[in-house]
């Protein structure tokens, strides 16, 4: 019998830059260990601000420079379904957090966290929005969502 992948949400505001550098990262690191047909991951936005574009070009050049191309990635809305089809979906801050929890129907079955608490090292801390930190904003935020991947993936596995 054939498993379902187990499906992963990550979300921010307008999923442009911190939903799909996770996103990002994380297809990456699950293909390197090779379970990219047991995990499914996908990113989304609360607010549809700028659906169809893709991510910002600092995060995509934070995360090329370690190797990751999020160029290809882009950015959507949050829908009703994603609650019925994702297993988990980790919210980027308590803000997001809260907003998922009103949009998600009564019988969905998704479960919903922060994305930092799976991390060692950040565990319940929201990961913060990279404009407010200029360019260097955007290298921290890569930073503290390679490492709550990894952290992630460690106790997924």
């Amino acid at each position: 019998m054939k498993q379902k992948p187990f499906k992963l949400l990550v979300v921010c505001t307008g999923n442009i830059c911190r939903s799909p550098t996770a996103e990002g990262v994380l297809r990456k690191k699950i293909a390197d260990i090779g379970m990219s047909k047991q995990i499914f991951v996908d990113s989304a936005g609360t607010h549809g601000y700028h659906v169809g574009e893709a991510p910002d070009e600092r995060s995509c050049h934070a995360a090329k420079r370690r190797g990751y191309d999020l160029s290809k990635l882009t950015s959507r809305r949050v829908k009703e379904q994603d609650f019925f089809d994702f297993d988990l979906i980790l919210a980027m801050d308590s803000g997001h957090l809260d907003s998922l929890r009103k949009m998600q129907p009564t019988r969905a079955r998704a479960r919903l966290e922060l994305y930092l608490e799976f991390s060692r090292s950040f565990y319940k801390q929201s990961v913060p929005d990279p404009y407010y930190g200029g360019d260097h904003g955007f290298e921290h935020v890569y930073q503290l969502l390679a490492q709550a991947s990894e952290d992630w993936l460690e106790q997924w596995t």
